[in-house]
């Protein structure tokens, strides 16, 4: 049997391992995720109990009729939430404030929208949010545009 030392050594190397494979794993499905373009820094608050909390940091892309959401840290190759742009109504946005500004990526602003199963908060870059508004307004040939309030 080998000395305790060595034990340790072994799981700490395989441990690191491990870790530098989900890293690649990680690196590998974002590139990906962004195959096609169209992907963007986009988080969700999943959370609403503690005020400024339960922001999960995320990407977005826009796959045709919908805005899928992928969390940062995952190497699921499918979208963790799908909206349909048929169904959600941009509410209104403002500024992250207290621990939301630590939460989220910098320089983000809290949009909040409306969805069949209620209010959801999300965070995105200004220049993010004229590409979501403008997807919004958008429609299909031969459907008719929504309005966004």
């Amino acid at each position: 049997m080998p000395p305790l030392w060595q034990a340790l050594l072994d799981a700490a190397g395989v441990l690191l391992v491990l870790v530098l494979l989900w890293s690649l794993a990680v690196i590998v499905r974002r590139r990906w995720i962004s195959r096609s373009g169209g992907t963007f820094e986009f988080s969700i608050r999943v959370r609403t109990s503690k005020a400024g909390r339960g922001w999960v940091l995320g990407v977005g892309r826009y796959s045709g009729e919908t805005l899928e959401w992928f969390r940062v840290f995952s190497v699921a190759p499918r979208p963790k939430i799908r909206l349909q742009r048929s169904e959600l109504e941009y509410v209104g946005r403002r500024d992250p404030v207290g621990a939301e500004s630590n939460s989220l990526y910098s320089g983000h602003i809290v949009v909040s929208i409306r969805t069949p199963s209620g209010e959801l908060e999300v965070a995105m870059s200004p220049d993010a949010l004229t590409g979501l508004l403008a997807w919004l307004e958008s429609a299909p040939p031969g459907q008719a545009g929504r309005r966004v309030r």
